[in-house]
């Protein structure tokens, strides 16, 4: 599972961001630094994001699953964001509905046609409103990964 992975280096608690731009800058950062992404990544991800926006309402939670091409990506990873405050994403498969963005899963995909399987994966998680409500309140970059393992364990 795509899960198994997670690093505390790449998840981020009480992140402070102005934008969707700001979330790019320092999550798709993070995955630059540590060597998973390309450092055309981050404007990659804001050049997708205004064509294919990835803004979810999942029962009055903001989520986000920003990604990019595999042509930015050195190997895969999953970056995750809990916010301080909400920020304006757009909704997926819309043009202006705006969604408050609390929660982000930033993906550094390297296999194009595994990254719809990645999405699923990820849905399934994310679709139970109780888990992403613990996640919101995390104070623990741990507490992400084990409220996440759990939630994958219940769903396999």
């Amino acid at each position: 599972m795509i899960w198994e992975e997670l690093k505390e280096s790449l998840i981020v608690i009480g992140m402070e961001a102005a934008s969707s731009q700001d979330v790019f800058a320092q999550l798709g950062g993070a995955l630059t630094r540590e060597g998973y992404t390309k450092t055309s990544y981050v404007a990659a991800l804001a050049a997708r994001e205004k064509d294919y926006p990835t803004g979810l309402d999942i029962n009055g939670i903001g989520v986000a699953i920003p990604h990019t091409d595999v042509s930015h990506v050195n190997k895969a990873a999953i970056a995750i964001a809990v916010l301080k405050e909400p920020v304006k994403f757009i909704q997926m498969a819309t043009d202006d509905e705006e969604v408050k963005v609390k929660l982000v899963f930033m993906l550094s995909v390297v296999d194009p046609d595994a990254h719809l399987e990645e999405l699923k994966q990820i849905l399934a998680v994310i679709q139970d409103t109780a888990v992403l409500e613990k996640l919101t309140e995390a104070t623990e970059k741990q507490e992400i990964i084990e409220i996440i393992k759990e939630k994958e364990k219940e769903i396999a």
